[in-house]
């Protein structure tokens, strides 16, 4: 599979897996399994039709965009006050969802604090809104050195999360999808990830962060029954719960579907877990009749190719 294809999957995934848990977010996982979301649907959650992505995708985008050319933590910042006053990059030009560590990181920034200084940096301050739009520093940053991608993904996360736990989940994040873009098994990628991990998050700050993600560096978190995957907002349970559904599938549509049915934070679960599994699977792998309802896929397609070649 050429590169394009998976790096095109990658985002379109990411996006596709948002759409599909918008209309469920906040459910339970009780609610799921008595009605479970077997494809595109709308309204719900927050009222919007079918297709519509959230701010997952819509900070996704924005470092898309950012990544395109010469990352300046500036720009990437002029864009998020963009997307949170003007609605740019939004399915519909408005916003309908922001989380709070996100939206008091953007009034930092809009009142001056330097991008990289923005993101809270407290116990309490790792939501899962830097993981989320992680995923193009991975695809951008693959061929790099594994040292200056994980720098980038650290100083990404910062404008939001400022936390070593998040910059760390993001970083893991990034190794995987690294090796999924390399052409790797999931399980292989997940081997990758935990050597390298375990390699380069060795020292301070994130030395003292290990022991939060011991069940990812296990080796088994594919074992880990259903019940024990939690879904909250906890950077480190979206990423549990994304790689857990990953490896337990054999196709993006298993993937996304496993990971909004598992419910609560439904779009962004389905968004990190569908970026890995579009990563892996490619264009090809994602349902053409999920494609065809996105919300804006027409200039979605030319910002994808532009950012598919770099």
């Amino acid at each position: 599979m050429e590169k394009s294809e998976r790096i095109a999957g990658g985002i379109w995934g990411a996006i596709v897996g948002d759409a599909l848990g918008v209309p469920v977010e906040f459910t339970s996982r009780e609610e799921r399994q008595r009605d479970p979301v077997t494809g595109m649907r709308g309204y719900g959650t927050h009222n919007q039709p079918p297709g519509t992505w959230s701010d997952n995708s819509s900070l996704l985008l924005c470092t898309v965009e950012a990544l395109t050319g010469e990352y300046s933590p500036a720009h990437l910042a002029e864009l998020f006050l963009a997307w949170k006053e003007q609605g740019y990059m939004t399915s519909h030009g408005s916003v309908f969802d922001i989380g709070i560590a996100t939206s008091a990181a953007i009034m930092r920034i809009k009142q001056g604090v330097a991008p990289e200084e923005a993101g809270g940096a407290g116990e309490r301050d790792n939501g899962n809104g830097s993981l989320m739009r992680i995923l193009p520093v991975a695809l951008c940053y693959a061929n790099a050195p594994v040292e200056e991608m994980l720098g980038i993904a650290h100083r990404v996360s910062s404008l939001t999360h400022r936390h070593p736990r998040s910059q760390m989940a993001c970083g893991l994040y990034c190794l995987m999808a690294k090796a999924l873009l390399e052409g790797k098994a999931p399980q292989e990628a997940y081997q990758y990830m935990i050597e390298q991990g375990q390699q380069y998050y060795i020292v301070a700050p994130f030395d003292n962060e290990h022991r939060h993600f011991a069940r990812l560096f296990s080796g088994n978190i594919a074992e880990v029954p259903e019940a024990e995957i939690a879904t909250s907002g906890y950077v480190v349970h979206t990423l549990e719960a994304s790689i857990w559904s990953l490896l337990n599938s054999s196709s993006y549509e298993e993937t996304v579907l496993k990971a909004v049915n598992l419910g609560d934070d439904t779009d962004t679960t389905g968004c990190v877990a569908g970026g890995l599994a579009g990563v892996y699977c490619g264009m090809d792998g994602i349902p053409a009749e999920w494609l065809g309802v996105i919300e804006g896929k027409e200039w979605l397609e030319e910002i994808m190719g532009v950012f598919a070649e770099i």
